[in-house]
């Protein structure tokens, strides 16, 4: 009897010790992931604050650079025909100046109007403060959605895209051998795009309605490099 007791008794606190391991062993596991948890989250709000940061720097570059543009070109807009929004599409909606109707010739109007815009524009645009932040400056030829004689729809729209990209590329080329512009040039051969949008951004009035003349534009738009900073921010805390 004395002997059963004793042997009952040695086996008891072996028993307890197995479970008091397995028992620290899953205390500290569970700190570990407690901890890696938390470093994964101070991290998480450190790039949270890093991309926020980002979007408040281009968002202060962007209205920055449409105040010094607004300026600029204040005194000529109208008489232009042009606009500058805020997101920084500086728009030429005078059809009568830009190009013949189903023609990528530029008048001599419109040749007139960018020799004196574009020079200034790019001495803007490529100051110290917004040169190294800009990814693409797009040059952009919109379109009404009617083609005269056109089979349908889809074949005025490919018109009118063909007809879009000839725009864009003549006045790129016109804008690139403008000597007021040759010191820039290594820069706005990496920076300057043609893109040739058909009538797929429309202008439309209240109602809805396209409105066919202001449809027919041509748009100088700066892109800055926000996105692509904020998807490298990402892009290392997935």
């Amino acid at each position: 009897m004395s002997d059963q007791t004793l042997t009952s008794d040695a086996s008891a606190p072996e028993g307890e010790a197995h479970w008091l391991s397995v028992a620290d062993l899953m205390a500290g596991l569970m700190m570990v992931f407690m901890l890696v948890s938390m470093v994964f989250m101070v991290n998480v709000e450190t790039e949270r604050n890093k991309v926020r940061d980002v979007a408040i720097l281009y968002d202060q570059l962007r209205t920055q650079l449409y105040k010094d543009l607004q300026t600029e070109f204040a005194d000529d807009m109208s008489r232009w025909g042009a606009e500058l929004d805020e997101d920084l599409a500086f728009r030429f909606n005078n059809t009568d100046v830009l190009f013949d109707k189903g023609d990528a010739k530029l008048k001599p109007e419109f040749e007139q109007i960018l020799a004196d815009f574009f020079p200034r524009y790019i001495r803007i645009i490529t100051g110290d403060q917004y040169r190294e932040d800009i990814l693409e400056v797009r040059i952009e030829g919109h379109t009404s959605s009617g083609w005269f004689g056109a089979r349908d729809e889809d074949d005025a729209y490919i018109r009118n895209m063909e007809l879009s990209q000839e725009r864009t590329r003549s006045t790129l080329g016109f804008v690139l051998g403008l000597s007021s512009v040759e010191d820039d040039k290594r820069w706005l051969k990496t920076h300057l795009t043609a893109n040739g949008l058909s009538s797929a951004k429309p202008v439309r009035n209240d109602a809805g309605e396209e409105v066919s003349e202001g449809s027919r534009r041509v748009e100088f738009r700066v892109r800055t490099d926000a996105e692509g900073r904020i998807a490298t921010i990402l892009d290392k805390v997935l």
